[in-house]
């Protein structure tokens, strides 16, 4: 290690312990995090960088097709109140407020639980989602892979989710590439929902044609 680095990581970790405001200590922290993830070669994940914003900021989004029953969410909360965040939430910065893009449970954990919220000073941990995801499409893309890599979406909720992509103009290819779903889930979904006339567009029609033919 670099000696002149570990010197200077020792003078501002001396800084830092000076705060005797809590608020203050967790913003100077935040701001070296976001200076070192900009020099980090792996500023591309991420995970990289996790900040502590204050929970007011934090918002859900309309259209998370998530649902967690009861005996989960309380396992949810006492997994966080024992072993900590061990996990961001994963947020869109908004001109006022942080969207949230997977995470809302984690989120609702800390509105719920006294012993979570006193644990955080209000705060909650927030990675941000990339830059080039950032639009609406890309986001709902991004809060589906969340869910279904953790095998959890609500099929209503996903149908809407669905027709919403496809009335921001993503083809169903597109539905197809960035959500993982395969052209016989979105023509269930199309029967589930009754829109048909959305789907009807000859993308759709001859690829799925291929993969069924």
């Amino acid at each position: 290690m670099n000696e002149a680095i570990t010197q200077k990581a020792k003078e501002l970790c001396a800084l830092i312990s000076g705060i005797s405001d809590i608020d203050e200590k967790i913003d100077a922290l935040n701001y070296v995090r976001a200076e070192l993830h900009e020099v980090s070669p792996l500023r591309h994940h991420p995970v990289d960088f996790v900040a502590w914003e204050k929970s007011e900021k934090v918002e859900g989004n309309d259209y998370n097709p998530n649902s967690v029953a009861p005996p989960e969410m309380a396992l949810l909360i006492t997994s966080i109140e024992e072993d900590g965040y061990t996990m961001p939430i994963v947020g869109n910065p908004e001109e006022d407020t942080i969207r949230i893009v997977d995470g809302f449970h984690r989120r609702q954990s800390e509105r719920k639980s006294k012993k979570i919220r006193e644990s955080t000073f209000g705060r909650l941990p927030l990675s941000f989602i990339r830059e080039g995801n950032r639009e609406l499409d890309n986001r709902m893309a991004s809060t589906i892979r969340h869910n279904r890599a953790r095998g959890s979406h609500d099929i209503d909720l996903m149908s809407n989710i669905v027709k919403e992509l496809i009335l921001l103009g993503r083809k169903e290819t597109w539905i197809k590439k960035h959500i993982g779903m395969d052209m016989d889930e979105i023509l269930r979904l199309k029967q589930l929902t009754g829109i048909a006339s959305l789907f009807a567009d000859n993308e759709f029609s001859q690829a799925w044609e291929v993969e069924n033919g």
